[in-house]
């Protein structure tokens, strides 16, 4: 299979260049109307990506096992469950709005229900596949009365599940909607807290042709599902869609229009809802040879659009599949930030509901601190609802009081939002979005930031999440660390002679160093790193902030010593300690190291790898732990930390091929490369902003630039070419003209499908 390329340098007349020069000889040109995926025929794509999977032969009766479905909003578990299949019908929008609580039982989600497919004879086999090419569901139910055929999908921009059911013998499957109560998940972990007033029971009535099932709240709002069945011949089909609002009722008019809208499209429903997924993933590519762990990466690009959308909720821990948790709410103190990266180096911001979510809802972060300190300051605590409230206020620093006092959450979750900036270079990220919050969440920070006798700058105890308390806690000096030199950087770009700017100098002079001591990082003054821990908290300056990295000599001990302590102390390691492990190891470059890291997330000799279907639980789903891998796997192929595009810098040794496609980097870049035989045979890269380019290209030896513009050749395989918004370059071994088709590697690794094959 080849997803050819007719040529390259955006169809401009190019220059050969020297590498060891910097002259251009003018001697060869190229031509070209594609760059990287926009080579790729659709057959090609349905092919490859249909090699990736999920199938079925077996009857998925646990979450781990099981098909999911969504839209960003609206998702879908599918169980099979003795002679029933049962399609969970939950939303990301449906939660309670209670001012106490918290986010376990105040503002915490809520499920909506069941759609249950019952066949009238006994099951006897199914055979299913998640056709990740449409994102659709289809396969068959065998019963002893006959054969039941069905086709769904959440349809991708709709908020609409379409279900098609098809039956031959004498088998006539039943369909009907169950509706759950509105009771907190955590009622299954915990008991409800006293005085707590259960919501009334949902009421189910006809409205035409749909029925239509109501939730009111005993807070005000409303939850509502609509469906319409429709039968001909043997053919059932079923329409459905769910929506919340509050304080106003006014769900059931919302979602009897999404289903009669949808019904009216007829055949164009599934078209539109094809369309966008098929250029959803047309947006970039990557292949390597294990084909177990490429249909993991490519699964979880269409988990993470299933989950999120720019302008819904922010994942909470489930995503918008609800199941049993004692977690239903959004985790700030990790889960948030890892679900989300991976959309940056796919290219895929259209995803990115981190950054909308900060920007919609800018006064609930300020009424999330403490009411001395809203003039100037936010922040978002441990956990929240969809607008980041969890009806309380964070905790102030120091010894006194109660509770959990994670300043450093919203800080961290707007380096997701800069990651965001720098791949794109959309300078209204930066100005609407990161200055102004990021300026508050450290002002938070200096209201408790104190001189010490050694004229440093000190702060009083905080939390390392997930650890403890400690001053001089590390998870918080590294944010607020990048935090003043982001806030410097970003005035200068936005010409914003902002006052506090000389504080923020203050500080990164006089900010107490990190503590340390022989085992590296601590997590904070006094308060050595002992215990076994899955949170990589006190190692953001490492991952991902890359304040403290491996391109500084002088940390490079520093580096190591920490994520090798964090590594030996085992037992509380989970499915993340691994993806960040691996992230770690992968930008100090030792590819093979990562890589022994990395796949321990799918030992299943440890107590919690990933699971069948790549989803992950604890004591309940959390999705972000796979997704988290995805960006590992990133890390391994494409880095652009520091202002360096660095291309297969940690490829391990079981990976001598790999293709990457439009793989979008910091500053604006689209890369393209190819590696073959544990060797890179060409590096493509187009400016889409126009940044000066600093590329590592990883090729041993001479190599040949084909550059529009004059560059720089550092000599240690580092090229500075100042490219403007569109151009290209091309780099290459020297005296080899390279194929730039872009093509799936061939298959080293074997590896049966994802789901439950025979």
């Amino acid at each position: 299979m080849v997803f050819g390329r007719r040529g390259f340098i955006g169809g401009t007349t190019a220059a050969v260049v020297l590498a060891q020069t910097g002259v251009a000889t003018g001697k060869e040109t190229v031509s070209s109307d594609v760059f990287g995926c926009e080579g790729m025929s659709e057959r090609d794509w349905e092919k490859f990506v249909g090699a990736q999977d999920l199938v079925w032969q077996k009857p998925p009766a646990q979450y781990g096992q099981a098909p999911f479905l969504g839209d960003g909003r609206l998702g879908s578990v599918v169980y099979a469950e003795g002679n029933t299949v049962r399609f969970t019908v939950q939303h990301a929008d449906v939660q309670d709005h209670r001012t106490t609580g918290g986010s376990q039982f105040g503002v915490c989600r809520l499920p909506v229900g069941n759609l249950k497919m019952t066949a009238a004879g006994t099951v006897t086999a199914v055979d299913w596949r998640l056709d990740l090419w449409n994102a659709e569901l289809r396969g068959t139910v065998t019963t002893t009365l006959g054969v039941i055929k069905f086709v769904v999908y959440v349809h991708s921009t709709r908020s609409v599940l379409s279900l098609q059911v098809t039956a031959t013998g004498t088998e006539k499957p039943v369909l009907e909607f169950v509706p759950s109560k509105a009771i907190p998940p955590r009622a299954d972990f915990n008991p409800l807290p006293d005085g707590y007033v259960l919501n009334p029971d949902p009421v189910t009535k006809a409205d035409g042709r749909e029925t239509l099932v109501t939730q009111a709240l005993n807070v005000g709002g409303q939850t509502a599902t609509a469906f319409r069945l429709s039968t001909a011949g043997r053919v059932q089909r079923l329409l459905l869609s769910v929506a919340h609002t509050y304080p106003e009722l006014a769900a059931d008019k919302i979602v009897l229009k999404a289903v009669r809208d949808a019904a009216g499209l007829g055949g164009l429903l599934p078209r539109s809802h094809r369309k966008w997924w098929n250029a959803f993933y047309r947006k970039s590519f990557l292949s390597f040879g294990d084909q177990r762990l490429q249909a993991f990466y490519w699964i979880q690009l269409y988990k993470v659009a299933s989950g999120s959308r720019a302008g819904s909720p922010v994942m909470a821990t489930t995503g918008p599949w609800l199941e049993k948790t004692p977690w239903a709410a959004a985790w700030w103190n990790l889960n948030v930030q890892l679900e989300y990266w991976l959309i940056h180096g796919s290219g895929h911001l259209e995803l990115d509901s981190i950054t909308s979510t900060l920007k919609d809802n800018q006064d609930q972060l300020v009424r999330n601190v403490k009411e001395p300190y809203r003039h100037d300051s936010a922040g978002v605590g441990r956990s929240t609802d969809a607008s980041t409230s969890n009806a309380g206020t964070l905790y102030e620093p120091g010894t006194g009081g109660t509770g959990v006092k994670e300043l450093g959450n919203l800080t961290w979750a707007l380096h997701n939002v800069w990651l965001s900036y720098r791949h794109s270079m959309d300078i209204r990220i930066l100005s609407d979005v990161v200055f102004p919050l990021l300026r508050r969440s450290i002002n938070y920070y200096l209201h408790f930031l104190k001189k010490g006798n050694d004229g440093k700058l000190h702060l009083d105890v905080t939390t390392s999440p997930e650890y403890g308390d400690a001053p001089d806690c590390n998870y918080d000096l590294q944010l607020i660390r990048w935090g003043c030199q982001t806030l410097i950087d970003s005035a200068r770009l936005l010409k914003i002679n902002d006052p506090l700017a000389p504080k923020w100098a203050e500080v990164l002079r006089d900010l107490v160093p990190y503590p340390v001591d022989e085992n590296g990082f601590m997590i904070g003054a006094g308060v050595p790193f002992v215990n076994s821990h899955r949170h990589f908290s006190h190692l953001l300056a490492t991952f991902p902030l890359m304040t403290v990295n491996w391109d500084q000599p002088e940390n490079r001990a520093l580096i190591e010593k920490s994520l090798r302590h964090w590594m030996s102390l085992e037992p509380a390691h989970r499915g993340y300690s691994y993806s960040g492990s691996g992230s770690i190891a992968a930008r100090m470059f030792r590819g093979d190291e990562a890589y022994a890291y990395f796949v321990k997330m799918f030992d299943t000799t440890k107590r919690y790898p990933v699971l069948e279907n790549t989803m992950y639980t604890e004591a309940g789903p959390v999705v972000e732990t796979p997704l988290s891998g995805a960006q590992t796997i990133h890390d391994f192929v494409c880095q652009s930390w520091g202002g360096v595009v660095r291309v297969f810098p940690a490829v391990p040794s079981a990976w001598p091929d790999v293709m990457i496609a439009d793989h979008s980097c910091e500053g604006g870049f689209s890369v393209t490369a190819r590696r073959s035989g544990g060797k890179t045979e060409f590096v493509l890269v187009r400016s889409r902003a126009g940044e000066p380019l600093v590329l590592r290209h990883g090729i041993a030896g001479p190599v040949s630039v084909v550059s529009p513009v004059r560059y720089h050749d550092r000599g240690d395989g580092t090229l500075e070419i100042p490219l403007r918004r569109g151009q290209e370059v091309l780099v290459h071994p020297r005296g080899r003209r390279p194929d730039l088709a872009v093509r799936p590697v061939a298959i080293t690794t074997p590896g049966k499908p994802w789901g439950l094959p025979a």
